[in-house]
């Protein structure tokens, strides 16, 4: 880790009671997710890291405490450095505060980890399904999600996949 990014995570343990995850040379810092808003306001403010390059969450079923992580890569585009924030979650129908009034690209990737994992952002302006068909019921990337099977269709049983095959109604 160089002296600029020890600087950053030392203010970040200090001020928000951050973590500090390395891993062959990448450098995450777990928080609460209380902390995430305050955080991603200095590390945009104070550090440089004017870019939020990805937003994701990772589903640890069947642990419940945490059950979840959101991942937040910060990118510094005038010093060419990545920072990685984790967030634990706990539970079936975790919230977490919005961080669009820091980042405003957060806006769809929020709608996109709660499309698929289900996890509120408290805040959001626009908390809406944006890949699913909003009759959809439940979140598909959450590892309790009920899987589904459907047999591949073929020219020989073509008649009998059609009859039994679900459509979206009209």
């Amino acid at each position: 880790m160089d002296d600029e990014t020890r600087v950053v995570v030392n203010a970040f343990q200090e001020r928000f009671g951050a973590e500090l995850v390395e891993f062959r040379g990448e450098v995450t810092l777990v928080l609460p997710p209380q902390q995430i808003v305050a955080a991603a306001l200095a590390a945009r403010d104070e550090y440089g890291y004017n870019m939020l390059m990805d937003a994701t969450a990772v589903d640890y079923w069947p642990a419940q405490a945490p059950r979840f992580h959101l991942v937040y890569q910060l990118y510094g585009l005038g010093h060419n450095r990545l920072l990685r924030l984790r967030v634990p979650v706990d539970g079936n129908a975790p919230v977490v505060p919005t961080i669009v009034p820091v980042y405003p690209n957060a806006n769809w990737k929020e709608r996109e980890i709660w499309d698929m994992f289900g996890i509120r952002f408290e805040g959001h302006p626009d908390l809406r399904r944006i890949l699913m068909p909003e009759d959809w019921q439940g979140h598909p990337l959450r590892k309790d999600y009920p899987l589904g099977y459907e047999e591949p269709q073929f020219s020989f049983n073509h008649e009998q996949i059609l009859s039994t095959k679900l459509h979206p109604k009209e």
